[in-house]
């Protein structure tokens, strides 16, 4: 599928220019006393790189110099190509997906079956079958994927608790009770019941929306993949949530909320419910304690749908890939440097560093130790290349124990989500040539209209008027496209 599709930005005389580079795995590795000096082109980061902690960890534990670069903060995908196009002389590339896409398809990229047979038996190990489906095209391998921390939920609904206790109200369970809370809090507290931003619309997709059958993007019926635009489900959500607007019970100036107006808003005690983020809780919480310090937050269980069952999306998939130029002198090296960060106890001090120095266990989980967990490791992901995935989100977790709120939140959200999670179907594609194209936009135009049509401003009536469009500005090409490797991928 993918060589039928011209790359996204890279083309023609690039395909020419790199062919005659040839497919040479080299052997160039020496012994650990003599190790070539290789070559890292970063994405962009706010501090120099060759100084990190994390840079001198890498060389020191795994022996090889390295020497980084990193990509601009604009046009970074030119700056890219036009490095590619020159041959600059990078031994590794960590790249996005459509990166990694458009210089994979134009014939860019080593392909790593071979040398990850050879040199990548701790690579192998770590990355599970499942996340290598996301970086093949034509069957081979052109880079590790790197899935990142885990599948965790992020955002849940946040509600105070001394109201509801004020008013002897019990938590809701689903949109129905959901709506008589919002409405007895209207009416005998005269606030806010339920804030939120304009640029979270889609994010009460995992409190509201699932209620009512909306989670995923991508929905399989019958073996064929249906955007979820277009069903039915959606129209029900929307309905209600415009139903919440026009009787006052759902923000009315979330048309111009910002993200920090809405924590503002339930800080300063005249909102009731927000859809809070663990990595925001600090902020917010220690916000409304200083506003209020007798108030009481608690986070609001999932609310169930008709069946009596709750669901909640959870974001997962390869997030980065770390690839091999074709015209990389050192392609063995390359790989045997990436086998190494990712033996075991190597990647472990390079994801949350030295026990007794930046970290420490109690009862079982990790701990920073402050602040030098901090100063040392603050950039440490920008150097990963492929993760334990076994591992690594136990180690992760040591980032949320930072501070006391941030856990708590962090750990009653995965508590509450247990076993209720879904994730996308397409998740663990590769990059999908018509969804690298059109999801960006497709993504803009349906939060708007969902917005429109939550606060009135278009009526539903419209909404097949809206999932014409959005067929017709990509949206059949995108579903096309997915659905061609969805086949492909069951077959």
């Amino acid at each position: 599928m993918f060589r039928k599709i011209a790359a996204l930005s890279l083309a023609g005389a690039l395909t020419l220019s790199l062919a005659a580079c040839g497919g040479n795995s080299g052997n160039e590795s020496g012994s650990d006393s003599d190790k070539p000096e290789l070559k890292m082109l970063m994405q962009y980061g706010r501090f120099e790189p060759n100084d990190d902690y994390a840079a001198k960890a890498i060389s020191r534990l795994t022996g090889y110099p390295v020497k980084y670069d990193m990509l601009p903060a604009e046009e970074a995908d030119q700056k890219l190509n036009l490095l590619v196009a020159n041959k600059e002389p990078y031994d590794l590339m960590k790249l996005s997906a459509p990166q990694f896409y458009s210089l994979a398809s134009s014939g860019a990229l080593e392909p790593l079956d071979d040398l990850l047979g050879k040199v990548g038996p701790n690579i192998k190990k770590s990355i599970q079958d499942a996340s290598w489906e996301s970086a093949k095209m034509d069957g081979h391998i052109y880079g590790i994927p790197e899935t990142g921390s885990g599948i965790a939920v992020s955002e849940e609904l946040a509600v105070r608790q001394d109201w509801l206790d004020e008013l002897n109200l019990q938590m809701p369970t689903n949109p129905d009770e959901l709506y008589t809370v919002l409405k007895t809090i209207k009416e005998k507290k005269n606030v806010i019941p339920l804030t939120a931003s304009k640029d979270a619309v889609s994010s009460l997709l995992g409190d509201i929306a699932a209620a009512f059958g909306v989670t995923t993007d991508w929905v399989d019926q019958n073996g064929t993949l249906v955007h979820q635009v277009e069903t039915p489900q959606m129209k029900e959500y929307l309905a209600y949530m415009n139903k919440l607007y026009t009787e006052g019970l759902l923000d009315a100036e979330l048309p111009l909320n910002t993200s920090s107006k809405m924590m503002e808003k339930f800080a300063n005690g005249q909102a009731a419910m927000f859809k809070i983020a663990w990595y925001n809780a600090p902020s917010a919480i220690n916000s409304l304690a200083k506003n209020d310090p007798n108030a009481k937050v608690s986070l609001v269980p999932f609310l169930k749908g008709e069946g009596g069952k709750a669901t909640v999306f959870a974001a997962s998939g390869t997030t980065w890939y770390a690839v091999v130029p074709k015209y990389s002198k050192h392609k063995e090296d390359a790989v045997k440097l990436l086998d190494a960060k990712l033996s075991p106890d190597i990647f472990k001090e390079l994801a949350i560093g030295q026990e007794g120095v930046h970290h420490e266990v109690k009862d079982g989980k990790y701990y920073p130790i402050l602040p030098k967990f901090n100063d040392d490791l603050n950039n440490a992901s920008s150097y990963m290349t492929g993760v334990d995935e076994t591992n690594y989100p136990t180690y992760w977790q040591a980032r949320v124990r930072k501070d006391p709120t941030l856990q708590s939140y962090f750990e009653q959200m995965q508590a509450n989500a247990e076993g209720l999670i879904v994730t996308d179907p397409i998740a663990l594609a590769p990059p999908i040539p018509q969804v690298a194209e059109n999801k960006l936009n497709l993504l803009q135009l349906q939060l708007d209209e969902m917005l429109n049509f939550i606060t009135g401003t278009e009526p539903l009536s419209a909404y097949d008027s809206f999932v014409a469009k959005w067929k017709e500005q990509g949206g059949a090409e995108m579903t096309e496209g997915t659905n061609e490797w969805y086949k492909n991928s069951k077959s």
